[in-house]
């Protein structure tokens, strides 16, 4: 009982239904007080994305069960193994689950923020998961696309009109994706070949991949500090800056010295300059908000 629990949670990629869900947190912080923006609206916000990506994310598992199969990393992936079945029902399921997510999001928050939620799904679900990730070199590129739909989302429930900081956000998410995930890439590079997926390092080689990694570092970096024309004020600064220096640093040792061990490294060091920028717009937009 215990095992298929647990086996059924991981099919929900719980770790990046959270990343997502704390993009779209981020996305209502970055926005100016607004007093009709409740508190109940705001956890409701917070299920409609963590479910929503989450029933995307088990449909990723469910449809690449033969690419898992392949690659050591997910090899032991509840449906690689033929622990669940793939049928229909669980299709239904995820179904479900995301059109439950969307209508909740329509009803209590607004129109907007469930056609972001949606976008998200299908980027992540149906572009990159069906379409780009077996035949594209920009598969990574476009899907992380779902990052940036999170924070339109958060944005869209305080207020349904696009503003300039949540463009600016959304951005940001959409230049960290390929930095990560490339890092990844050369990392496991014999995984990705195995599976025959078009990642960067697989056609250009690691070392060169490095160098892309160090130029869309830099230029993610920088645009980091645009939101500081904005709303954003010391804590944002303190936490990009230390973040953003960290990433750097980590991606010039990469071109210095390209190995895996290094590839790996810069990987981690993508999560934690995200994870200071997206506590820092929290916390910049609660204290905006007391």
């Amino acid at each position: 009982m215990f095992t298929s629990v647990r086996k059924t949670i991981e099919i929900f990629k719980v770790r990046i239904s959270l990343t997502i869900t704390l993009c779209a947190v981020s996305g209502v912080f970055i926005m100016p007080y607004s007093n009709s923006f409740t508190l109940n609206q705001f956890l409701i916000l917070i299920f409609c994305t963590f479910i929503s990506s989450a029933s995307s994310s088990a449909f990723n598992q469910y449809y690449e069960k033969d690419l898992d199969k392949l690659m050591p990393r997910t090899s032991q992936r509840p449906f690689a193994t033929g622990f669940f079945r793939t049928k229909i029902s669980w299709l239904i399921g995820f179904l479900t689950l995301l059109i439950f997510s969307l209508f909740l999001a329509a009803y209590y928050l607004n129109i907007a923020t469930a056609i972001y939620l949606l976008l998200g799904a299908l980027f992540y679900g149906y572009i990159y998961t069906v379409v780009l990730k077996r035949s594209s070199i920009y598969n990574i590129v476009i899907g992380g696309l779902a990052g940036s739909f999170a924070v339109l989302a958060g944005s869209a429930a305080v207020n349904p009109m696009l503003s300039v900081p949540a463009i600016i956000l959304s951005l940001i998410l959409f230049l960290w994706t390929p930095p990560h995930f490339w890092s990844l890439a050369i990392a496991i590079e014999e995984d990705y070949a195995k599976a025959k997926i078009p990642m960067l390092p697989n056609l250009i080689g690691a070392k060169s991949s490095s160098y892309v990694i160090l130029s869309q570092t830099v230029l993610l970096i920088i645009i980091s500090f645009v939101p500081l024309l904005f709303n954003m004020g010391i804590i944002y600064l303190i936490f990009v800056f230390v973040g953003g220096l960290y990433f750097l640093w980590r991606s010039i040792v990469l071109v210095l010295e390209t190995t895996k061990k290094n590839a790996m490294s810069n990987f981690f060091a993508s999560f934690i300059q995200l994870g200071l920028l997206l506590f820092a717009c929290i916390i910049e937009g609660i204290l905006n908000y007391i």
